[in-house]
């Protein structure tokens, strides 16, 4: 039997390249546009998600443990990987960011925002980084009977990537029953739109950090968007977050 430490070795990064290149990316692009979400299906294997979902109990892969109850997030936990990145979440990260960096560059252009990311997530880091966002966002979250994630936005400082990615370790309807992600988007002048977003276990969901552009008869708008995890109902739920900007 494979090791953990095996498994998230495993891939090389052109191995992982090559499974992000393979996505439909046209179809989350539309996606992205149409609905502020995407589902990526698939970009994990059951064994890597398992692997991943392991590391949680022990403290020597991360910098620091969320209980939400305790800041008013919900309920369950979170830890934040420390740097350096367990390979596998290493790859993904750069690799996921140069299929994500046109959409949020042509929403920037869309909603009027003077900022634009580099091609590379290495140099959106050093721009991170100099502005004294150095500590890794990344996190695996935990959660149980009764837990969920309050509607948020993972914002963490000045330097914002605006598309973040949620991959599913744990397989719905086998090790939970309920959690769902849900997305709202709230527009000017009209109540709150729901999403929820169906995954399986290895899924991906990408979505917007903050906000992005509707086109309306009059021309584009801005709208806000917040994401959480609605209650589990049963069972246990592991979730990685792959977010591109870097905390202060």
């Amino acid at each position: 039997m494979k090791t953990t430490a095996k498994i998230l070795r495993h891939p090389a990064s052109s191995d992982i390249a090559a499974r992000v290149d393979a996505i439909e990316w046209a179809q989350v692009d539309a996606d992205l546009d149409a609905q502020g979400c995407a589902v990526l299906k698939g970009l994990l294997s059951p064994e890597e998600c398992a692997a991943l979902a392991a590391l949680y109990p022990d403290d020597k892969n991360f910098r620091s443990r969320i209980v939400m109850g305790r800041h008013g997030f919900g309920r369950g936990e979170y830890k934040y990987f420390a740097y350096p990145l367990p390979d596998l979440i290493a790859q993904l990260r750069p690799a996921l960011y140069v299929r994500l960096c046109g959409i949020a560059n042509r929403w920037n252009e869309t909603m009027g925002i003077d900022i634009r990311y580099p091609d590379r997530h290495e140099a959106f880091l050093k721009r991170c980084h100099g502005a004294g966002q150095t500590r890794p966002t990344p996190l695996l979250l935990q959660y149980g009977e009764g837990d969920y994630n309050c509607l948020h936005q993972d914002l963490y400082g000045e330097h914002v990537f605006p598309l973040q990615v949620a991959i599913l370790l744990s397989e719905p309807g086998r090790d939970f029953e309920g959690g769902e992600f849900v997305l709202t988007e709230q527009r000017p002048r009209m109540q709150s739109r729901p999403e929820v977003v169906p995954l399986r276990q290895g899924d991906a969901v990408a979505f917007a950090v903050h906000h992005r552009p509707v086109q309306g008869t009059r021309g584009p708008y801005r709208v806000n968007l917040r994401h959480g995890v609605s209650r589990i109902r049963s069972g246990h739920r592991h979730t990685v977050g792959v977010i591109f900007h870097d905390a202060k």
